[in-house]
């Protein structure tokens, strides 16, 4: 059976869609089976990136590892039992056409709080929650008082991993490994910075999420999406020197993955 990843976050400008990328396409790339489902239905982002990633790789003729992608299926209301929700029906239908061949189904889901992203936070195996390294996302998780040091308790987001988690337990199923990545951090040692790690460590134990590194803001994620590539790809392409951000980040991606520590995944690239 598949293993379920989820990249959520009910804030928007987190780098869901960033992280779903690479993650999908490290994944593949080192040999894994991974489909990608995308729960903005208006956006589409991660879509887009796989389908600007097909393009070009059969634009260039390069055959590179890649995720796949399939749109949530459409539900007939005649198929629909009285008070039964149709986006339940869809995602579960993807999910059932996708787990027959897949390693891995990423999904990547709205910033905003949906029925969809609902039902999809207690079917994940594996959580992954993006958060720029703000009290401002901070706050999505846990209120906390106005010196930044005493969490007076967990925030919306929170409460529906909770419940996420407690329709899972009663289904039998196993607990989410719940991953909280600080995305954007700055490079100073600033009293922001250091604020903003004492508050995520406590609260991590509290509501129980693991830390992990994320992403800082680069260009080169912005300037290879319209051609669905990510750093792992550049040297495919012809790119023969990496300059030190390429390399950096690239770090960062290998320390993303080695912490997500998904069954089966040994770091390769």
């Amino acid at each position: 059976m598949a293993h379920i990843i989820v990249v959520g976050n009910e804030k928007g400008g987190a780098g869901k869609s960033t992280v779903s990328m690479h993650v999908a396409t490290a994944l593949a790339r080192m040999g894994h089976k991974i489909a990608t489902l995308d729960l903005d239905l208006r956006q589409k982002t991660l879509g887009r990136y796989v389908d600007n990633r097909t393009r070009f790789l059969a634009k260039e003729g390069i055959d590179l590892p890649s995720p796949s992608y399939i749109d949530l299926p459409e539900i007939e209301k005649s198929a629909l039992q009285p008070g039964e929700n149709p986006y339940d029906h869809r995602l579960s239908a993807a999910v059932s056409e996708l787990e027959t061949h897949a390693d891995f189904i990423l999904i990547d889901c709205p910033g905003s709080h949906t029925r969809l992203s609902q039902v999809a936070h207690s079917l994940a195996d594996t959580l992954i929650t993006p958060l720029n390294d703000s009290f401002v996302d901070f706050d999505l998780l846990a209120h906390i008082d106005n010196d930044g040091e005493r969490i007076l308790g967990p925030s919306v987001y929170s409460e529906m991993v909770w419940n996420a988690r407690q329709l899972r337990a009663q289904a039998g199923l196993k607990p989410i490994d719940w991953v909280v990545l600080r995305n954007r951090l700055g490079a100073q040692q600033m009293v922001n910075k250091a604020k903003m790690e004492k508050a995520i460590n406590k609260l991590s134990k509290r509501i129980g999420f693991r830390v992990a590194p994320g992403f800082n803001e680069r260009v080169i994620f912005r300037e290879l999406f319209p051609r669905g590539l990510t750093l792992l790809d550049l040297k495919d392409i012809g790119v023969q020197q990496l300059n030190i951000s390429n390399v950096a980040a690239r770090q960062e991606l290998r320390d993303l993955i080695k912490a997500l520590d998904l069954p089966g995944v040994d770091v390769t690239f």
